[in-house]
């Protein structure tokens, strides 16, 4: 029935969506169609198997890559149509009409709203203000922007400077905290604008300023210059202190996490630290991963990331962790890579563990797991009957110790991927589809950790960790404008299916027609 219910929920979006699109012509039906090839590899999974129909691994697996492949293909005829002026001047159109955003053109109406630039970075967390810059009253001359606006006059007048008509046409200048804005008009593509704009910045007034490109309430470019002493600081000793102390208590919790498993505590029975030894071992590879891999995209992209905050927790060894940027980003292609490395190589790490502890679980195996354990994760119990087969239908099953430091390193990891403020997940919300969106997406996730903690009490304590460490959105980049290509969309929607996968549970009658427990 629930299974149903979802199903026709889904299909009636998709309807919805389709009426919404309708009106945009060719760039609304080919936004739309991206939304049902994603969509669709999902309902048809839960469709067969409300319908008994049950599709194995290879099959999954081949809807995925071909939805995927799909997507890419409608979002390279999505952007050639773009191109035709007609075809973007009756979107434009319709879109300016509309009161709020609806169909096809949410992707491009959600992508930025113009917010504070500049935040205090001194705590763990930076987050940043939400408030709209103001506006002013109407037109001013140049001596009365150069009394009103905190930028110095021989400064404003040389910034000013560096706007033309190939770039952005500058039309007025407004104060801004300690910086100003500048409205007009965006002339060109916007990355090679935001470029050009912050190198004449530089080369004009050194290192002094920054310029961003963002979009105003009104979905309008403006440009926006602040003073570098507003970028993020560097992390200070008391914070490199507070990093290393949060990393040893990180592993004294998971060799806790690991000797509970076993039975036993490691606090009590410190002789048997070798058998907790290897478990913990285990979820610290796939914390150092996830580390690794932001490392690894940070240093190539020429970004600096603080050292990593982890989380420790008794019931999993540790919820991860938290970094923060320490440099301007450039723009919103770096943001996501760097926010997607680390998720994705602790998660690729974990896969291999489950994979391989499934493989070489065997009847007397250490560890032996109720059936009804698999039943906790859509994905993790699919995986097990593929792999196990009949053995799931056994009150207990015996599995190796790497499926469970896969299982472990697959929650840790879906719990980052979590789509709300500064997690990882809200960080690839943000460079794909914007600001606004991840406000929305983030007070969903909070409402949803928070009904699901009245059950269980991990999820309130994570819903409070997002709300007084992570709750904000990231900084704006450099360039605030142009969207990550349509790869790294799909890889985003796949991480956020894979995190939903991981974190939902299957139901009991599912569960039975599987096979599990």
């Amino acid at each position: 029935m629930i299974t149903t219910l979802l199903l026709l929920t889904a299909v009636g979006i998709l309807t919805w969506g389709f009426l919404q699109a309708k009106p945009y012509g060719e760039p609304g039906i080919l936004a739309w169609l991206q939304t049902v090839v994603l969509m669709g590899p999902w309902l048809l999974f839960f469709g067969f198997s409300a319908a008994g129909i049950y599709l194995n691994l290879a099959g999954i697996l081949l809807l995925v890559v071909a939805s995927a492949g799909a997507y890419i293909y409608l979002g390279r005829r999505l952007r050639a149509t773009a191109k035709d002026p007609l075809a973007a001047k009756r979107a434009a159109t319709l879109m300016n009409e509309a009161s709020e955003p609806t169909g096809s053109s949410a992707a491009i109406a959600d992508t930025d709203e113009t917010t504070k630039a500049s935040e205090s970075s001194e705590s763990v967390s930076e987050p940043a203000s939400e408030s709209a810059p103001p506006e002013a009253s109407g037109k001013t001359d140049e001596a009365d922007e150069d009394a009103l606006t905190p930028i110095p006059a021989e400064d404003l007048a040389v910034i000013e400077g560096i706007f033309g008509i190939d770039t952005f046409f500058r039309t007025k200048t407004v104060p801004y905290q300690e910086g100003a804005i500048f409205k007009g008009n965006l002339r060109g593509q916007s990355d090679q604008a935001a470029q050009v704009l912050s190198q004449k910045l530089t080369e004009k007034l050194g290192d002094r300023y920054r310029s961003f490109l963002l979009a105003d309430p009104d979905n309008k470019p403006v440009v926006i210059v602040l003073p570098s002493q507003n970028d993020p600081k560097p992390t200070s000793l008391t914070q490199r202190i507070l990093a290393v102390a949060l990393a040893i208590a990180t592993l004294a919790t998971s060799l806790e996490t690991a000797s509970i498993l076993q039975g036993f505590d490691i606090f009590q029975s410190p002789e048997r630290l070798s058998e907790a030894l290897p478990i913990a071992l285990g979820i610290a590879a796939v914390l150092g991963a996830h580390e690794l891999g932001h490392r690894l995209l940070a240093n190539r992209l020429n970004v600096k990331i603080s050292p990593p905050f982890f989380l420790p927790a008794w019931q999993l060894g540790a919820f991860g962790s938290l970094m923060r940027f320490e440099s301007i980003l450039p723009n919103r292609t770096v943001l996501f890579d760097v926010a997607f490395a680390g998720p994705a190589a602790g998660g690729i790490v974990s896969f291999i563990f489950l994979l391989l502890g499934l493989v070489l679980s065997h009847p007397g195996s250490l560890f032996q797991l109720p059936a009804t354990f698999f039943q906790g994760s859509i994905l993790v119990g699919t995986l097990a009957r593929a792999v196990l087969g009949d053995a799931l239908q056994s009150t207990l099953v015996d599995v190796h110790p790497l499926m469970i430091m896969g299982w472990i390193g697959l929650i840790i990891t879906a719990i980052n991927v979590m789509p709300a403020g500064q997690l990882d997940g809200g960080r690839v919300v943000q460079a794909i589809y914007g600001r606004k969106t991840l406000v929305r997406a983030t007070v969903v996730t909070l409402v949803l950790l928070a009904v699901i903690g009245l059950f269980n009490p991990l999820a309130l304590y994570w819903a409070v960790l997002i709300v007084f460490l992570q709750r904000q959105p990231e900084r704006p980049c450099q360039d605030d404008l142009t969207e990550p290509d349509d790869a790294r969309a799909a890889l985003a929607l796949l991480a956020l299916l894979l995190m939903l996968l991981v974190l939902l549970p299957l139901t009991p009658s599912l569960a039975i027609r599987l096979g599990i427990g």
